[in-house]
């Protein structure tokens, strides 16, 4: 298992629930958890190795919101 953290632009609940189907449905995720109150947005997964990066951000793309990994 391995723990990816992406700075974000998810900043209240309203946007935690817009992605939460889509990261929910990604194979390989056990947990995911946005911190809105870090400045950075921080979502930590924790994933197993055949989750990338790329998919992760991908995901987050689809539904209008920025990701990088940290």
């Amino acid at each position: 298992m391995e723990t990816l953290k992406f700075k974000t632009n998810i900043n209240c609940s309203g946007c935690v629930a817009t992605v939460t189907p889509s990261l929910n449905s990604l194979k390989g995720i056990d947990k995911w958890n946005v911190d809105t109150t870090n400045p950075n947005k921080i979502l930590t997964v924790e994933a197993g190795e055949e989750l990338s990066s790329d998919g992760i951000i991908s995901a987050l793309k689809q539904k209008g919101f920025n990701a990088e990994r940290v």
